[in-house]
């Protein structure tokens, strides 16, 4: 089998990967023979993978805020370029066009969400449109692990590997939610780099396959 790897761990696949490799650094630490057959890992990535789901909620809260913000002054601002159509419009308009604009409204908001902070390309790429149709149904998105937040291994476990933490400049997942990787020590020691990708947001990879390829590449070259 596999005996020497490296480790990638996109959003969510983040959180596992690193509670994987903090797993079997617990379990080194506990074994008693103490014997070391070279099976491990040699360097990690994580991507756009928050230290605390409740903060990356916020945060993903307050875009979308700012974002409904600005389309409530676009709206008002069109109210009253449009006055003097007023009266008769709201002669006219029952509950159901109210209704549908709200619909309307809340669906650009989020397309807009999407195309900023997710992933900012015209439409969704097919691959993340089949991931989503395929996702499970228990554990899936933040809603699976609300309460979770990332925690350093225990003291005298074995060093775990060299890490990268990685986002895009637009990510939802900004720097905030993503500094305790570093500032924490969550992985016991302090050789966690970090990149931010220009230009990018949450999927990296679908928004600039070429860059994104290339710094996941030239990093775990550097601990083969």
């Amino acid at each position: 089998g596999i005996r020497r790897f490296h480790l990638y761990g996109q959003s969510y696949g983040g959180i596992l990967a690193f509670e994987y490799l903090k797993r079997v650094a617990e379990r080194k630490k506990m074994n008693e023979n103490g014997r070391d057959d070279d099976a491990r890992c040699l360097s990690v990535i994580l991507s756009s993978t928050p230290t605390s789901v409740s903060l990356v909620e916020e945060t993903a809260t307050r875009l979308l805020d700012a974002i409904k913000s600005e389309e409530d002054e676009k709206e008002t601002r069109n109210d009253e370029n449009n006055g003097e159509d007023d009266e008769s419009d709201a002669a006219g308009a029952g509950e159901n066009k109210k209704k549908q604009d709200n619909e309307s409204n809340n669906e650009q908001i989020l397309e807009s969400f999407r195309q900023r902070h997710q992933c900012r390309t015209p439409s969704i790429p097919q691959p993340l449109s089949d991931a989503y149709s395929h996702a499970g149904t228990v554990w899936r998105g933040t809603t699976a692990i609300p309460d979770y937040v990332a925690k350093p291994p225990s003291d005298g476990v074995p060093r775990m590997p060299s890490a990268m933490i990685m986002r895009g400049e637009h990510d939802f997942v900004t720097q905030e939610c993503m500094e305790g990787w570093k500032k924490d020590d969550l992985f016991g020691h302090k050789f966690v780099r970090e990149v931010v990708l220009a230009g990018c947001a949450h999927h990296g990879l679908l928004e600039n396959p070429r860059l994104y390829g290339d710094v996941v590449d030239s990093f775990f070259a550097e601990y083969d």
